[in-house]
């Protein structure tokens, strides 16, 4: 795991992290690193905590990216006309893995928004 403050400039190195995690792992690389951008994006945009942590397991043939922020709001899914540029990072994701959700931190407070799905 890795922890961070939130800035937009941090995502690169979050998604580089979760790509070294997931190195040896049977799972496309590029996979892991749009779960995970998009994830750590969301959390970097609309949570406003001071910090925001990502990590990244296999759970036997379960690739699961996690991201905790200290907002315990849950995230939407937007449906953005064609004209505004952002706003899809959760539909995305929904796309790409078998499922994504919520879970609340009640130690600290907060959420984590993971994904996962299944690899050989």
């Amino acid at each position: 795991m890795i922890a961070f403050k939130p800035d937009m400039e941090k995502i690169k190195m979050a998604r580089d992290h979760v790509a070294r995690i997931a190195a040896d792992w049977p799972v496309d690389e590029y996979l892991v690193r749009v779960v995970a951008s998009e994830l750590i994006t969301n959390a970097i945009r609309h949570a406003g905590t001071d910090e925001v942590r990502v990590d990244a397991y296999l759970d036997g043939h379960l690739c699961v990216v996690e991201v905790w922020d200290g907002d315990a709001t849950l995230p939407v899914v937007c449906r953005p006309g064609l004209e505004v540029l952002g706003g899809r990072g959760l539909i995305i994701v929904g796309k790409l893995v078998t499922r994504w959700g919520v879970v609340h931190d009640d130690r600290e407070g907060g959420k984590t928004v993971f994904a996962e799905w299944t690899v050989p």
